[in-house]
């Protein structure tokens, strides 16, 4: 894992560190590798735990898509833990525009985002939305624009669920509680659509 001072980052939305002030599609480009500051640290190790993770899955993540929107994503109830978008994907089933607050990272000129789901039995169901209609939008606020979604397999999905891990520890706990049940599905989203 790389140290902050070996790359070179400014400090972004929610302070957390972007990679040269770049962006991909109007999303701040964040290097997962960075080491956070210790009190998001203390927080990541917060959420991670099953208290945390109904905590933020119940009233956090609900409200987070419309906190974001109103405040043209400048406030975030992930409180600067990890980098958060909002993801609007058409719904696999009803057609309808969903969006959803999701953290991510990016790689490359590519956005990435995991189907944790908190570690729970099932994939989100943005998950499906994704599969069923790759085209998508991402958004902090009123930057961001078009992307095409795939999901990655085999060794790129194990290097980016690392490099993912290098950013919240929280997801390797969430691969244990999955673990024989399910895998957790990695997107990588490319510019465009």
């Amino acid at each position: 894992m790389c140290r902050s001072s070996d790359v070179p980052v400014e400090r972004g939305i929610y302070d957390w560190p972007t990679v040269s002030g770049d962006t991909i599609n109007g999303i701040p480009r964040v290097d997962p590798r960075v080491r956070p500051a210790a009190w998001k640290r203390r927080m990541q190790r917060l959420v991670a735990t099953r208290p945390g993770a109904v905590v933020h899955r119940v009233i956090a993540a609900p409200l987070d898509a419309s906190i974001m929107k109103a405040t043209g994503g400048r406030v975030s109830l992930a409180l600067g833990v990890l980098p958060v978008v909002v993801l609007t994907s058409t719904g696999a089933r009803s057609g309808q525009r969903r969006e959803t607050p999701v953290s991510y990272f990016t790689d490359g000129d590519d956005v990435i985002l995991m189907a944790s789901n908190y570690g729970g039995a099932r994939h989100p169901s943005w998950y499906h939305n994704l599969l069923a209609h790759p085209e998508c939008e991402v958004h902090i606020g009123q930057r961001g624009g078009s992307f095409v979604a795939r999901e990655t397999e085999g060794a790129e999905r194990d290097r980016l669920f690392s490099l993912a891990v290098d950013l919240y520890r929280g997801y390797a706990k969430y691969a244990q509680q999955t673990e024989g049940i399910r895998t957790i599905r990695v997107f990588r989203l490319t510019p465009g659509g």
